[in-house]
C-alpha cells in the first residue's frame, strides 16, 4: 500500500509494519559480537538520508548515570551542578533537561532544592524503577517525565530478565501503561540497543509503544541507548551498530518524531561523540550527555564536547556560555576532588599547554599557529606553555611574558638576557637528571634572583 510519507512528502510504501519475532533462543549476534575477540563492524552499503532536524539539544545525565561511577555528591554539589548547567545551556535551554534519583531523602532534597529555583533549563525529570508507587513518587513531587528502563538486547531479554521476547514486551507494555495512568511521561531507554535485534524486537516494540502512546494522547520519549559503546558513526555500516541506521529505522518504521527520539552513548570504544553528533545528523533531535563524561566504566558522551559539536554544525552557540565549561571543570577538581586527566579536551589543565620550544616560538609569533581557537576569549583559558629540556628560548620566553603579563614594548624575546639566563639555568636542571617539568614557583624564585625586583606576576 502506498501512502504519502508526513516526513518526506513523498509516496512510500506502509508495508514493512514488522512484526514481533518471539524466538526459541536469544540472538546474540555471534557473528559480530564473539565475546573472545574484537567485536566486528559489518557494512551492508546501505545508506540512509541525513536529516538534521530543525532544532536539536542536549539532556543531562550527570546527577543520575554520571553519579553513578563516583562518590554521591552531596546537596550542596548537586545544587551547583544544576545552576552551572543552567548558566552553561543559557537563555534557550540548549541544555534542555538532567535526570535526578529520587528514592533517598537526600536524593529529594536535592531535587527539592534545586525546583525551588524556579529555573526554566534544564527540565527536571527523574530515572526510576518501572513501579506503581514510583510512578505515583514522581507525580507527587511535580515532576512531568522519567526515565523507565526497558531492555532490547536478547542478552538482557534471556540471560538478564529470563523471559522471552513476548513476555518482555507485555510486561513492558504494561509499565508504560501504569505511567499513562499516573499522567507522566515516560521516556523509554531502549538499553543495549546496538546489540538488540533491530527488527525482530525494536521496531515491533516502538511500534506497540506509539499505539499505547496515541491512545493514551500523551507522548512518549524514546531513548536509545548504546550501552556498550558498540554504535558505529560509519555511513554503510550495518544495523545492529550503525547509529544512521538505528535513528532512521525508529523514524521511518515506528514513527518516532525527532523531537521524542534521544542518543544515549557510552565511549568504550572512543566513538562517543562521533556517534553522538551522527545521531544528531540523521534526525534525533536530544543527545544525552553528562558532564566530563563522568560514566559507567569508560564514561558518556562529555556534555561539554557536544556544546561544541553543536557550535560547529550550527555556526551559532545560540546563548550558551563556553567560559562556564572552565567554570564546571574547577568545580569538579577543587570542590568535588574530581581528578581530570590533563590532556582532556576543553577540561584539562594541559589541552592548551605546549612544551615544545617549535610551537612556543609559533605562539610568540601568532597564537593561532598552535592553538585551536581563541581559548582565552571561548573559555577563559588563554594558551600556555610549560617548561621543561625541550622549551628553547622561545618557550622560556613565553612562558615570562604570559605569567608577568608583559605586553608591548615590555615583551621579552628570545634573545633577552633574561631569557638565555634562565634558559641556560633549566638546562643544567635537566643535565643533572631532573625528568619532571618546571614549576611556576621554581621559575619565579628563579627571575626573581636574576632580576630582582623587576617582574611581579
Amino acid at each position: 500500500m502506498l501512502e504519502i510519507s508526513p516526513k518526506t512528502n513523498l509516496l512510500e510504501k506502509r508495508s514493512y509494519k514488522y512484526s514481533l519475532q518471539d524466538v526459541a533462543e536469544p540472538n546474540l549476534q555471534r557473528d559480530i559480537y564473539s565475546y573472545g575477540t574484537i567485536p566486528k563492524v559489518a557494512f551492508n552499503h546501505r545508506r540512509v538520508p541525513m536529516s538534521m532536524p530543525e532544532e536539536i539539544w542536549i539532556t543531562d545525565t550527570s546527577l543520575r548515570d554520571g553519579q553513578q561511577s563516583v562518590e554521591p555528591y552531596s546537596v550542596d554539589q548537586i545544587v551547583k551542578i544544576y545552576q552551572l548547567l543552567n548558566k552553561l545551556g543559557g537563555p534557550y535551554g540548549i541544555i534542555r533537561q538532567t535526570e535526578f534519583f529520587i528514592y533517598s531523602k537526600k536524593d529529594r532534597e536535592a531535587l527539592e532544592k534545586c525546583m525551588a529555583l524556579d529555573l526554566k533549563f534544564p527540565e527536571i525529570t527523574s530515572w526510576i524503577r518501572a513501579s506503581k508507587q514510583d510512578f505515583k513518587l514522581v507525580k507527587d513531587l511535580g515532576i512531568r517525565e522519567t526515565g523507565i528502563l526497558v531492555s532490547c538486547s536478547d542478552y538482557h531479554i534471556f540471560k538478564k530478565m529470563k523471559m522471552t521476547r513476548k513476555q518482555c514486551m507485555d510486561y513492558y507494555l504494561g509499565t508504560i501503561k501504569d505511567a499513562f495512568d499516573a499522567g507522566v511521561i515516560p521516556r523509554c531507554h531502549l538499553e543495549d540497543i546496538t546489540r538488540a535485534d533491530f527488527y525482530g524486537f525494536v521496531v515491533p516494540f516502538v511500534n506497540e509503544i506509539q499505539a499505547l502512546s496515541r491512545e493514551a494522547g500523551i507522548p512518549v520519549k524514546i531513548r536509545a541507548c548504546d550501552t556498550m559503546g558498540y554504535g558505529i558513526p560509519y555511513t554503510e555500516a550495518a544495523l545492529p551498530r550503525s547509529v544512521a541506521g538505528i535513528v532512521y529505522g525508529l523514524q521511518h518504521y515506528s514513527d518516532v518524531p525527532s523531537e521524542c527520539l534521544e542518543w544515549h552513548g557510552h565511549n568504550d570504544f572512543y566513538k562517543g561523540v562521533a556517534n553522538a553528533a551522527t545521531a544528531w545528523l540523521y534526525g534525533a533531535c536530544a543527545v544525552n550527555c553528562s558532564l566530563l563524561g563522568i560514566g559507567e566504566r569508560t564514561g558518556n558522551v562529555p556534555l561539554e564536547a557536544m556544546v561544541f559539536e553543536y557550535a560547529s554544525l550550527r555556526g551559532s552557540l545560540d546563548g550558551m556560555d563556553t567560559t562556564v565549561i572552565t567554570e564546571i571543570a574547577e568545580f569538579f577538581k577543587h570542590e568535588i576532588g574530581y581528578n581530570i586527566p590533563p590532556m582532556t579536551p576543553f577540561v584539562g589543565s594541559a589541552f592548551n599547554v605546549t612544551r615544545a620550544g617549535v610551537h612556543a616560538d609559533g605562539l610568540m609569533k601568532d597564537e593561532e599557529i598552535y592553538t585551536i581557537f581563541d581559548t582565552k576569549k571561548i573559555l577563559n583559558r588563554p594558551a600556555t606553555v610549560q617548561i621543561s629540556k625541550t622549551s628553547g628560548l622561545a618557550g622560556v620566553a613565553y612562558w615570562i611574558n604570559q605569567n608577568y603579563g608583559l605586553e608591548g614594548e615590555e615583551k621579552l624575546d628570545k634573545q633577552s638576557d633574561l631569557v638565555i639566563d634562565l634558559k641556560a639555568w633549566v638546562d643544567r636542571q635537566y643535565e643533572d637528571g631532573r625528568q619532571t617539568t618546571m614549576t611556576d614557583h621554581e621559575l619565579e624564585a628563579k627571575i626573581a634572583e636574576l632580576a630582582p625586583g623587576l617582574y611581579r606576576r
